[in-house]
């Protein structure tokens, strides 16, 4: 195996996992992944963007589902940790080129778009897309969503070919 093409990924939490597991492997000075893709990631305790008050409750996954995810993993982590709040830490320079998925009627939007601002501002070769008209989880619906699968393509090409 060639670990310089490992791509580090994860949707929800998993993108939170992904993005926490890389600033740490930096902080130690360890090996990077070659990318992280991070799939409508959770990155602020808060729930404090907007989109969590436009999409947290109508749309399956609402804004309480999400943040019991955090009890569940984070009970004894206080909401301004870094760890539990990724989205508003200073260290990202350095970080792997990061791709981040969010979908429109997502609570967790703002916050993927936020770390893209965040990404950029402090140097790391980011990109990211917005998916219209799709909620929390569709990555998952391949079977019945075109634009899962179109997003399952994008990440399978970006997996396979680090660095493009």
């Amino acid at each position: 195996m060639d670990a310089s093409r490992i791509t580090l990924a994860g949707d929800s939490a998993g993108g939170h996992l992904a993005l926490v597991t890389a600033l740490r492997l930096k902080a130690a000075g360890a090996w990077q992944p070659a990318q992280l893709i991070l799939i409508y990631p959770m990155l602020d305790t808060t729930a404090s963007m907007a989109s969590y008050a436009s999409n947290g409750e109508d749309y399956i996954i609402t804004r309480d589902t999400l943040l019991s995810g955090y009890e569940m993993y984070l009970a004894a982590t206080p909401a301004t940790h870094p760890d539990a709040s990724p989205l508003w830490r200073e260290d990202f320079h350095g970080l792997p080129p990061v791709h981040i998925l969010t979908a429109e009627f997502d609570p967790l939007r703002d916050e993927g778009e936020v770390l893209y601002r965040r990404l950029m501002e402090q140097g790391v070769e980011s990109s990211c897309q917005r998916y219209l008209g799709v909620i929390h989880g569709f990555f998952q619906l391949g079977g019945v969503s075109h634009a899962a699968r179109d997003a399952m393509r994008d990440i399978a090409w970006r997996a396979a070919s680090p660095g493009r």
